[in-house]
Formats: C-alpha cells, structure tokens, sequence
C-alpha cells in the first residue's frame, strides 16, 4: 500500500459516547507539543484537513469546547469521560488535530514522533512557515 493512500481510522473518547472516522494514511507523523494544555493533558496528535473528519452519530450532544487566549484553537472534549479525542488546532483551523492514542487500534501501522514548542507558539509557527517557504 502506498503510505500517502488514505484509509478510515475510526476513534473516539473513553466512554464511546463521541466517536469519529477520519480519512488518513495508515503512516502519520503526530506532534507533541508543549503547550500549557497539550502538555497538561499529554496531548499528541496528528492533523488532517476537516473534510477528511466526521462525527459518527449524534455524538455533539456529548461535546463541549474550551477555548484560551487567542481563541483560535477549540479544544472540544467529551462532557462526560473528559477525553479530548479530537480538536481544532491554532497552528491549523481549518484543520482537526486527532488525538493518536484516541484512534481504535489496528489501523495505524507506523507513527512517527515530533515535538512541536507550542509554548513559544509564535517562534515555532516562523519556524514552520519558513521551512514550507511561506515567510
């Protein structure tokens, strides 16, 4: 299988009320990033496009979001277990930040590891922009 193919991971919270299907390929890179929330919350995730992320069923009922700061970023969480399973990311808002260990198991076949300094956000996203030639 080519490793830029995308599959169907499906995923959710801890207590199954919020579930999700994501189109992404079976190899990710995931970010750890240091934040005050991810870090707090031991957040590592990978991000796809929203058009590649739905909710399965009448999961919304069960979402709440927090927001901080610039309010860019829309940390949703499920309002019963806590788990952030999923969430829109300021590095990227029109995207959605998978959380990896929220991914059922058994359609990841590698995951790659990078760390992200979202505690010096603005350094970082330079960092980031320069290195795709967006400065």
């Amino acid at each position: 299988m080519d490793p830029k193919t995308l599959i169907v991971h499906k995923g959710g919270c801890h207590c199954k009320n919020v579930r999700w299907e994501v189109d992404a390929p079976s190899s990710v890179i995931v970010w750890k990033c240091n934040c005050s929330d991810c870090s707090m919350r031991g957040n590592t995730h990978f991000i796809v496009p929203s058009t590649q992320f739905k909710l399965i069923g009448d999961c919304e009922k069960f979402i709440t979001t927090y927001t901080f700061g610039t309010h860019t970023a829309k940390h949703t969480f499920c309002n019963v277990c806590g788990i952030t399973s999923f969430y829109t990311p300021r590095s990227n808002p029109d995207g959605i930040a998978v959380t990896v260990n929220c991914v059922d198991p058994g359609t990841l076949t590698h995951v790659e590891i990078k760390q992200f300094d979202g505690r010096n956000w603005d350094r970082a996203k330079t960092r980031i922009l320069v290195s795709c030639g967006e400065s």
